[in-house]
């Protein structure tokens, strides 16, 4: 499966808790423009809206400038394609006080452009402090390793 889009903040600041897969709605030059890597997913999540789930801040750069539409607006909410029963079960997900609905990686399977999404919670203060700490030690351990 080839990357075309990574979003690789939310591994410090989320916990992720289960992944899911979707199909994004496109126009036919946007499609042109994920293929050519011009999709970032920095700053973008998933909202639910009338029983449907919409990407939201996600950006696409026009494939070729000149020949894009004038008003095509690259940060333009674009809707996720899913089953019905997928989507209460992530909108029941949504509603739990604490988790969010975030993009991951938007990739290439079987010559479609799919979306992996996540249901994640934020880290807290202490929790991201505790994780550094582990990781430290870990880091020490293991060098201590290779010295003997």
């Amino acid at each position: 499966m080839d990357a075309y889009a990574d979003n690789k903040k939310i591994s410090h600041e989320f916990e992720t808790q289960e992944t899911l897969e979707a199909g994004i709605e496109l126009l036919g030059f946007e499609v042109k423009a994920v293929r050519a890597h011009k999709m970032h997913l920095a700053g973008s999540y998933i909202f639910p809206r009338r029983g449907e789930l919409w990407l939201v801040g996600a950006t696409i750069a026009p494939y070729q400038p000149n020949n894009t539409p004038k008003d095509y607006e690259p940060t333009r909410e674009r809707k996720l394609l899913l089953r019905k029963h997928e989507i209460q079960y992530l909108v029941g997900k949504f509603s739990t006080k604490g988790l969010t609905l975030l993009p991951l990686r938007v990739y290439n399977k079987n010559n479609r452009i799919k979306l992996l999404l996540a249901i994640a919670r934020k880290f807290k203060k202490h929790d991201k402090r505790e994780r550094i700490r582990e990781r430290e030690t870990h880091r020490k351990v293991e060098r201590t390793l290779k010295e003997i």
